[in-house]
């Protein structure tokens, strides 16, 4: 550690240019995984926010709640802990009293019963107490600058909605959501409201902690795990698979590239190591000090890369759907590092075949 240390400091450029490759790698693959992991979940934030387990569509809508409809009624159909009934459907809003077409939001309204666990937590304002009212996500206030108390005109209808609360991480495939009565949310959807057992909702929520228990008694019905109707996201898993296999190599390549650098800056130094060894310092010294000179390289490029990402999602716009995994961030850094090490441990298998005198020579 004393020499790969002294080496650092005495050559100063030149190891100050190989941290600054590492950084700019480093850097790279941080912030593209953070857009990568955050644009997905855009798609579930809301559904994430139920903290269910699973949850009940009608079988012709193959897993898409848009194309789920069924009858209050069918709650008596469904033995579960805990029930609770949510409608949904897409819409376009713009501000009461605005004229510019580029005011238009896509959303999503859920309907929602305010008894049951669906009612989401609020950071500002108050909950729903009527219809027509709407608790909507933090981001139509960050990105569009949507107000307590603004109402909203719903596309290709008179129907208006207002803005009384507001919540975090409630997105749906990307959309912001807007939380409502189940009246109004029929009202939305069918030009209606029908509170009778036959007022048509979207889907039952289930909170079961053994849904080896959950009884379906209608075959119309099919119940699907949270993981499972997530994945049926329409675009979803295409999303995460394509934006997984550009990370994955991304990462690979990142890799390989910082474990050959280090391996041609080692072999580089072939003629000093001669010298060395001529001296009489072991192999073994030398590949300890090679391997702690490329773990302090490695370490300071990795860290200053990722504080680098830290610092920079702080002063981007809400807009950009970035969002930091710390798991990814642990497992990426120590792939980069674990690769550069690899790349001087061959390196050291050819510092250890160096005959001093040809070295010299």
């Amino acid at each position: 550690m004393f020499l790969a240390w002294n080496e650092i400091k005495y050559s100063k450029t030149r190891f100050t240019l190989i941290i600054g490759v590492m950084v700019l790698v480093s850097y790279l693959v941080y912030f593209l995984t953070g857009l990568a992991y955050g644009l997905a979940q855009d798609n579930r934030t809301a559904i994430d926010k139920w903290d269910a387990t699973a949850i009940v569509l009608t079988d012709e809508a193959n897993g898409n709640i848009n194309m789920s409809m069924m009858g209050n009624s069918l709650r008596d159909a469904i033995d579960a802990e805990e029930l609770a009934m949510l409608g949904t459907t897409p819409n376009v809003v713009r501000p009461k009293d605005s004229n510019n077409e580029d005011d238009k939001i896509s959303v999503n309204f859920f309907g929602v019963h305010p008894d049951e666990f669906l009612i989401p937590e609020l950071i500002e304002g108050e909950a729903v107490t009527e219809d027509h009212q709407v608790v909507a996500d933090i981001s139509m206030k960050e990105e569009f600058g949507v107000a307590l108390g603004d109402e909203l005109n719903l596309a290709g209808s008179d129907l208006t909605v207002k803005v009384v609360g507001f919540t975090e991480n409630a997105k749906f495939s990307v959309s912001p959501v807007l939380y409502t009565t189940i009246p109004t949310y029929q009202e939305i959807r069918f030009e209606e409201q029908d509170q009778s057992p036959a007022g048509r909702i979207s889907a039952f929520v289930v909170r079961d902690d053994n849904l080896n228990q959950v009884t379906l008694e209608d075959d119309s019905l099919r119940l699907y795990t949270i993981e499972d109707y997530v994945q049926e996201l329409p675009g979803y898993m295409a999303q995460v698979l394509t934006f997984a296999l550009m990370i994955g190599f991304l990462i690979v390549i990142a890799a390989v590239v910082i474990g050959i650098f280090m391996y041609v800056l080692t072999v580089q130094k072939a003629s000093l190591f001669g010298v060395m060894k001529a001296q009489g310092i072991s192999t073994r010294y030398i590949a300890l000090s090679v391997l702690a000179q490329t773990l302090i390289l490695a370490v300071l490029g990795v860290g200053i890369g990722l504080l680098l990402t830290v610092a920079t999602a702080f002063f981007l716009p809400s807009t950009v759907p970035f969002m930091a995994n710390p798991y990814f961030m642990l497992i990426i850094s120590g792939l980069m590092i674990v690769f550069a090490l690899l790349g001087a441990f061959f390196s050291v298998r050819t510092v250890a075949k160096i005959d001093p005198l040809e070295a010299i020579g």
